[in-house]
């Protein structure tokens, strides 16, 4: 295959598509470069299928490569990328949740899109040109999609909004809004920001859904140019699959004709409120089906096809009773929230915690709070340095009644324990007000619905229990849709069986200012403005509702820090001190560390020091025994020392840790001295004044200018020898 390259600028940068050149043997492959960031996106269609499955089986992965940052791996025993970082799988995660939604579900062959990040240049995130790439990939391979899309980043700067902003650039926006799509439908969003109304956010959406036009032209142009031709995968091809194919579709018709009064009687004759009653009226109608089928002489091969039908057939009735009736499962107005409940300080000995619930969800959150050096080290092809806020996510298999092994966390734990920490970063205080690292876990004990929202309220209300001085409160919401591809309804706070085909799952995080998280999910081919703005303008109604309940349990963070916190004092010394406190091999700082029992000492470049400590006295230890070693001493300061030295001239006093002075012979009494020996020998404790800092910088100083001395007799006066 000839190379050929296709370019435009984007978002006042060069995008440039390259086929031809690398992984030729899959379906369809390009290099996409985006400033000096450079990305391979291939797509794989498996050749046999995998009947039976009940899903499309699509796999996304996003490949960090450390050598495309110029960088070695930080372990010094491993030096190979290991499993992904959490921003690679967020970024892949980011790119399926996409191009999901535009494949036929019907499809029963393996797919898989990796994105491979070759060359990053530090200023353009690969995220957004890797979604690019994949589409490209899967709009010019001959696998089945209905794309191409595309994908912006919008950011605000000095009141303009701009696309694809640089790093420095979203670091001073008031939001980061990732929209992929088309100009005039939006199939994925994913946001943080600080507090920003609803309009300003909408005005984004758009704002980037525009800039996408051009960019899916310029795909078009690839495909025209190198595109292959799609493969037929459902049009049987033998007769006997033709046959069986046709068997099929009548076993279909006929249970689907069978199913809808059944549905509408065993989900609506009355209304069933609980996850529990759902799954005994499903396997109700499961049942019922099978014995009709068979009772139609239908073979039980066929039967069994037929069962796997059923929860389709549900989530699309409970639909047409939305659109038809406006009529809910549960029997809840559209725009009606399960109910809700909030309680703090659920446990004992933990810092913060909170329980969260709205209808069968329930979310156990608790809070940590750490010693300044407990924040996490980034090691990742894109994210280095430290994070200090770090929310966590568990989804236990009992959560929604089923046994499974565990296997440490899922893409989906990650996923949602991101969102959740995005909602609230914003709103965690500065190092220098409260410098304490902050860890949040929340345990999924129910699910029926949008854990990930209670998540973000539960973490809320555990830091709030643990005394920390959040910014503002934050709930989080999930608004669903209901639609047949022509009509279309949202609805207010999503549960299971509403998020079917033609659905979307719209989180929506925020205080009662504005908004500080969204990630939507849709399973349309995309979202109108109109249905946008009905959801986030609802959401912001559904949200306020959320934060109320929740303020009744606790209205503001605590005043006074959890008792079972430990407590962190701060000074600021001059940073050309640092090497006095930490010592020759840290022998200093240990030292500290261990006579005083503090728990750690951090001592940041500027000079900030901050010493954790469980308990109060040992922290005023350390603090005073940092203090004296950094402190300045001032000419007619007194203290008292201790005698470390002692020479013909005078003696070495430590008045200090690790700061000495001398006291003259002539300073040591209130008459002449003959010898130091006379008046003290090492190891004695003295009063002493400081009575200079000579040029040199050294300490002089006198014992009979301070009080309280006691001194040997004194000896009497030599008599003059007689001549």
């Amino acid at each position: 295959m000839a190379t050929n390259k296709f370019s435009m600028e984007y978002g006042g940068k060069t995008l440039t598509i390259e086929t031809g050149k690398m992984a030729q043997a899959a379906n369809g492959s390009c290099l996409v470069q985006y400033g000096n960031t450079v990305v391979l996106a291939t797509a794989v269609l498996a050749k046999d299928k995998r009947p039976g499955l009940g899903f499309f089986p699509l796999m996304v992965e996003f490949e960090e490569k450390l050598y495309a940052a110029g960088r070695i791996k930080g372990s010094r025993f491993i030096k190979r990328e290991g499993r992904p970082t959490d921003e690679a799988v967020l970024n892949a995660r980011f790119i399926d949740r996409a191009i999901r939604p535009l494949f036929d579900k019907r499809i029963e062959h393996d797919v898989q899109v990796i994105v491979s990040v070759l060359a990053f240049d530090g200023e353009n995130d690969a995220d957004v040109p890797g979604l690019i790439a994949a589409s490209c990939a899967l709009h010019m391979s001959d696998i089945p999609w209905n794309g191409p899309i595309a994908a912006a980043r919008v950011n605000e700067i000095n009141g303009e909004l701009i696309i694809n902003g640089s790093y420095e650039q979203r670091g001073i926006s008031q939001f980061d809004i990732d929209v992929a799509g088309t100009p005039e439908k939006i199939v994925m969003i994913e946001a943080g920001a600080n507090q920003v109304d609803e309009e300003t956010v909408l005005k984004a959406f758009e704002f980037g859904s525009k800039a996408l036009g051009p960019v899916i032209k310029l795909i078009e142009e690839v495909r025209a140019a190198v595109g292959k031709e799609k493969k037929d995968l459902f049009t049987p091809g033998t007769e006997a699959e033709k046959l069986g194919h046709a068997k099929r579709e009548a076993v279909k018709e006929m249970a689907l004709t069978f199913l809808e009064p059944v549905i509408r009687e065993l989900f609506f004759g009355a209304p069933k409120a609980s996850k529990t009653e759902r799954a005994v009226a499903r396997d109700e109608v499961k049942h019922r089906l099978a014995e009709y089928l068979v009772a139609q002489g239908v073979e039980s091969a066929e039967v069994g096809y037929a069962g796997s039908l059923v929860y389709g057939a549900i989530e699309g009735v409970i639909t047409k009773m939305i659109l038809d009736e406006g009529k809910r499962v549960d029997g809840r107005a559209l725009n009606e929230i399960r109910p809700l409940s909030s309680e703090v300080a659920t446990l004992p000995c933990v810092h913060g915690s909170a329980l969260f619930m709205r209808g069968e969800t329930q979310v156990l959150s608790i809070c940590t709070l750490g010693a300044p050096g407990d924040k996490q080290t980034l090691d990742g092809m894109e994210l280095t340095g430290e994070k200090r806020f770090m929310h966590h996510y568990n989804f236990p298999p009992f959560s929604v009644g089923e046994a499974k092994p565990l296997r440490g966390a899922s893409r989906r734990d990650i996923g949602h324990g991101a969102l959740a920490e995005k909602a609230l970063n914003f709103m965690i205080p500065e190092k220098e007000f409260f410098p304490y690292s902050i860890r949040v876990v929340s345990e999924v004990l129910g699910s029926n619905g949008s854990s990930s929202m209670g998540s973000t309220c539960g973490t809320t209300l555990a830091l709030m229990d643990a005394g920390v001085p959040i910014v503002a409160p934050v709930a989080g919401i999930a608004m669903g849709l209901a639609s047949d591809g022509k009509r279309s309804v949202v609805i207010t706070d999503l549960q299971d069986l509403e998020d079917g085909e033609g659905g979307m799952d719209f989180k929506i995080t925020g205080t009662a200012k504005g908004i500080t998280a969204i990630q939507m999910d849709t399973k349309t081919e995309g979202l109108t403005r109109e249905i946008l703005v009905e959801a986030v303008r609802g959401a912001k109604v559904a949200r306020l509702q959320v934060l109320d309940v929740m303020l009744a349990a606790l209205p503001a963070p605590r005043k006074e820090l959890s008792p079972n916190a430990p407590r962190i004092l701060q000074l600021k010394i001059n940073p050309e001190k640092i090497r006095e406190v930490i010592g020759p091999g840290g022998k200093m700082i240990n030292e500290i560390i261990a006579k005083t029992g503090v728990s750690s000492i951090d001592i940041e470049q500027d000079g900030l020091v901050m010493i954790t400590a469980l308990d109060g006295p040992s922290g005023e230890a350390a603090l005073k025994w940092v203090t004296d070693l950094t402190r300045e001493v001032q000419a007619g300061e007194l203290f008292d020392g201790e005698v470390v030295r002692l020479m013909e001239f005078g003696a070495f006093v430590q008045i200090l840790p690790g700061k000495d002075g001398l006291v003259h012979i002539s300073e040591m009494a209130p008459w002449r001295v003959d010898k130091v020996t006379d008046i003290v020998k090492v190891g004695d404790k003295v009063k002493v004044k400081v009575i200079e800092i000579d040029e040199k910088g050294r300490t002089n100083l006198s014992m009979k200018q301070a009080d309280g001395n006691v001194y040997p007799e004194r000896p009497a006066p030599t008599a003059a020898p007689k001549s």
